[in-house]
């Protein structure tokens, strides 16, 4: 994990790949929660039968579950010392280049893009990639945007 002192210290960071995330296996059970949570129970999600005869050939995790692991994953690569607080302003773009069947092992990447400073802080444009264990092609790929509050 990097840790920056300050604002100044991640603003040299811009244009530079901070790092990797741990693995992180995406279990069937997260899946169905994440069906529960937000009413998506698609087929290739949760059934079994129907998935196995679909495209994937078997259960796939939702995009959007994948993209609810980006906080959890990015804090495990980086982090600023001498914040008041840092919040998830959104993402500029968003695309799930690849399936993630349940069992899957996934990793993010980030590279920092922008860092913008404002009166109260800075503002960060990041690239997360989200690598499957074994795959060549990204399950997801996200310019997510951040404040960070000093």
């Amino acid at each position: 994990m990097k840790t920056f002192n300050g604002l100044d210290e991640l603003e040299l960071a811009v244009g530079t790949h901070l790092g990797y995330s741990g693995w992180h296996t995406i279990t069937q059970e997260q899946i169905d929660l994440f069906a529960e949570a937000t009413g998506d129970h698609q087929w290739i999600h949760t059934d079994p039968e129907r998935a196995a005869a679909g495209p994937f050939g078997t259960r796939v995790a939702h995009g959007y579950l994948t993209l609810s692991l980006l906080p959890s994953l990015v804090s495990q690569i980086y982090t600023v010392e001498g914040l008041r607080m840092a919040v998830n302003y959104g993402s500029n773009k968003v695309r799930f280049p690849s399936p993630v069947p349940a069992g899957s092992r996934v990793r993010a990447g980030v590279e920092l893009l922008e860092l913008t400073r404002g009166p109260r802080g800075a503002q960060t444009v990041s690239l997360v990639t989200v690598d499957r264990e074994g795959w060549g092609k990204p399950a997801c790929v996200a310019e997510t945007v951040a404040l960070l509050v000093a």
